[in-house]
């Protein structure tokens, strides 16, 4: 059973906390974001590309989704590729463009 009573009118609007303090990881998080925003912000046409390197800690799978995400927000169609340690980053082009997972256009189906 539920329990209802009267309580203090104080409690609903003396609510405001202080902001809790980033963790070492989440200020990371927040500074490589940042650092993402302004690759993506300075990508201006298919001849500028950029070279992300990764250090042994990150893990290149995250590093390329939050490169996408970043992008994404940005409304901007960036191609991630594998280069030596790291990823080279630039805008999507036609050529640059993946096929994986689909047929050519106007490709006949295997039987």
């Amino acid at each position: 059973m539920v329990t209802v009573r009267k309580a203090d009118p104080a409690l609903m609007d003396g609510g405001t906390q202080k902001p809790r303090e980033l963790s070492p990881a989440a200020r990371e998080r927040e500074q490589q974001h940042r650092q993402f925003k302004r690759l993506i912000g300075q990508l201006k046409g298919p001849d500028q590309v950029f070279e992300v390197r990764l250090d042994s800690t990150e893990k290149p799978i995250t590093i390329r989704q939050r490169l996408l995400r970043v992008a994404a927000e940005a409304n901007v169609e960036i191609a991630v590729r594998k280069h030596g340690d790291g990823f080279l980053v630039g805008l999507l082009t036609p050529e640059r463009r993946t096929n994986r997972g689909r047929r050519a256009a106007g490709a006949a189906p295997k039987i």
